[in-house]
């Protein structure tokens, strides 16, 4: 079964690790992909070499999101399909955490994928289907030293998550949340260096296969939520 012949994507995060795995499976597959990210040299080099549509976005920049949002669905002559995939971390002992890591990172994996969200659902709503896929986190669903911010921030969106779900089902709109454990990336790199593969960590390509198979599923189903975890981590 094939239904991504055609579908059209925007991934935000796509110029490396789960978001540039995941557009180029989904471009191999026949869909129509737009990536965003915040490294405009970066963002146009990788999209010219998977076949993509290049958007420079930072989701935090709240004031560009409605008219970017725009730009992919013109480019892309329609939207099916919105991939929330970008995110940051910071990580602090609760002794040393400040406001400012808070409005941070909830800048990006809360408030601005929100706003982002709220643009694309208006042109769902308006063709009653869609599939809104967020991407969190082993730590959204649980705890860990130093993790209160990420955590925070990870927990929220699988609220959000919850309550867009109930809410976008009468429209025919899938709400979907995918939370891998850890994945060797260029998240929390400051330099956004892709890390190594690790042999006992999962890979970019796994995360990448459970979304494409999530989207893949016939229209009158969905998973709500899926978790991935490596076998054996340790």
């Amino acid at each position: 079964m094939n239904n991504l012949s055609g579908k059209k994507v925007l991934i935000t995060g796509g110029s490396s690790g789960i978001g540039k795995a995941t557009a180029i499976e989904l471009v191999a597959n026949g869909a129509t992909v737009c990536i965003t990210g915040r490294d405009k040299i970066k963002l146009e080099n990788v999209a010219s070499e998977i076949k993509a549509i290049p958007i420079h976005l930072d989701v935090s920049k709240y004031n560009n999101i409605a008219v970017k949002t725009l730009d992919a669905f013109h480019s892309m002559g329609g939207m099916d399909v919105l991939i929330n995939n970008a995110g940051i971390g910071e990580f602090a002992k609760l002794e040393d955490i400040k406001v400012n890591h808070f409005e941070n990172i909830f800048a990006t994996n809360v408030f601005g994928l929100t706003m982002l969200t709220q643009e694309v659902v208006k042109f769902f709503k308006t063709q009653q289907h869609g599939t809104v896929i967020n991407i969190g986190s082993s730590a959204a669903t649980s705890g860990f030293p130093s993790g209160s911010v990420y955590c925070a921030s990870k927990f929220a969106l699988r609220g959000l998550t919850e309550c867009w779900r109930h809410e976008l089902r009468k429209d025919n709109i899938r709400v979907i949340l995918v939370n891998p454990s850890e994945v060797p990336t260029a998240f929390n790199n400051k330099e956004r260096v892709e890390s190594e593969e690790k042999e006992n960590k999962l890979s970019s390509k796994e995360i990448s296969h459970a979304i494409v198979s999530a989207i893949n599923m016939d229209k009158r189903g969905f998973i709500p939520e899926l978790n991935v975890w490596a076998t054996n981590p340790f």
